[in-house]
């Protein structure tokens, strides 16, 4: 029951800022789409690596880091325009 939970939190903080994106609402590389991504892979991405199912693990967590690097970028960029 927990795992599921996580499944659906995880799984809506991915879909929602895509959802949000698709409909011009949201920038893809706007700091909330980005940390809302990394956010929910990470945590599709813990739940897939206690259940063992390792392919969803290596998609999830791939996910959450390409997302965590595109923050990166987003602050550096951000930083060096301050």
């Amino acid at each position: 029951m927990v795992g599921q939970v996580a499944q659906i939190i995880g799984s809506l903080l991915i879909l929602v800022p895509f959802g949000l994106a698709q409909l011009g609402r949201l920038g893809l590389r706007s700091r909330w789409y980005l940390a809302l991504n990394f956010a929910g892979s990470a945590t599709l991405a813990c739940d897939a690596a206690v259940s063992s199912q390792w392919g969803f693990l290596l998609l999830e967590g791939t996910w959450a880091i390409v997302s965590l690097a595109g923050l990166s970028v987003v602050g550096r960029r951000q930083s060096m325009n301050s």
